[in-house]
């Protein structure tokens, strides 16, 4: 057998040690080590990042959602942030869920992540806080610690006794950043101005005239010109708590 081989075999046993047999050779009392020291560490990084979802499971049912994971999903990093983005993916992708399984899963596992993922995110060094007011064709640059994201389900509120079976009331949307004190922060938004931020997403340095026109199409009850109003006023709300920056060109210093 060669050596590839015996490390397969090896894997194999580790992840799902009630279904494939122990290598031979290796006395069980070493590797009952390597399978409690390679699950435990997966588990402590799921949970550290999906607190919420697991308070919500029993133990035995958390036990099989996170060994089915660590069967099934091959995880290309060893690192925290990285393994929680894959369980993330690993819902949204590859997971059949059970009976037991909140219609919600997924949304507060991504709800969760994105809280993380802000916490500790770099923060562009090319942006800076903006020291001028908006104009109606400043350029608009979102935050790269701040996420714009909406649900069906309250998220926000979810907790082991309140757990909607159904979306209602929705959509829920919010803000989360970190403030100047590198704190994680939430807002909740109304659906137009996550319209806004969501363009100035996919557009960076879009300005509030262009936007104002381009949201306009979409929503025709409103005109250009009340649009722009709005936005400005809200735009500028954000720039105050930094979540619209400026953005400065990044420089290439030649030598000669």
């Amino acid at each position: 057998m060669s050596f590839a081989q015996v490390q397969a075999n090896f894997v194999a046993h580790i992840k799902d040690p009630d279904n494939v047999p122990s290598p031979t050779g290796i006395e069980d009392r070493r590797m009952k080590i390597y399978r409690e020291l390679f699950f435990n560490n997966i588990e402590n990084f799921v949970a550290s990042a999906f607190p919420v979802l697991k308070s919500l499971y029993l133990p035995e049912d958390w036990q099989k959602l996170v060994r089915q994971f660590f069967i099934e999903h091959d995880c290309k990093s060893p690192y925290f942030l990285e393994i929680s983005q894959e369980f993330l993916s690993y819902l949204e992708l590859s997971y059949t869920k059970k009976t037991h399984d909140p219609s919600f899963m997924y949304e507060l596992a991504h709800y969760e992540w994105v809280e993380l993922d802000v916490s500790i995110c770099e923060r562009s060094e090319s942006e800076s806080t903006r020291q001028s007011p908006l104009a109606l064709d400043t350029a608009l640059f979102l935050s790269s610690t701040a996420r714009c994201v909406h649900y069906d389900y309250p998220v926000h509120q979810i907790k082991p006794d309140f757990q909607p079976t159904n979306p209602d009331g929705g959509p829920y949307c919010f803000i989360v950043y970190r403030d100047f004190d590198e704190e994680t922060q939430f807002i909740s938004v109304n659906p137009l101005t996550t319209m806004l931020l969501d363009a100035i997403t996919q557009t960076p340095g879009i300005c509030i005239t262009e936007l104002s026109h381009s949201i306009s199409e979409q929503i025709p009850q409103f005109t250009a010109e009340q649009l722009a109003i709005g936005a400005q006023q809200t735009l500028q709300q954000f720039v105050e708590l930094g979540i619209i920056v400026e953005k400065t060109p990044n420089s290439t210093l030649s030598t000669i």
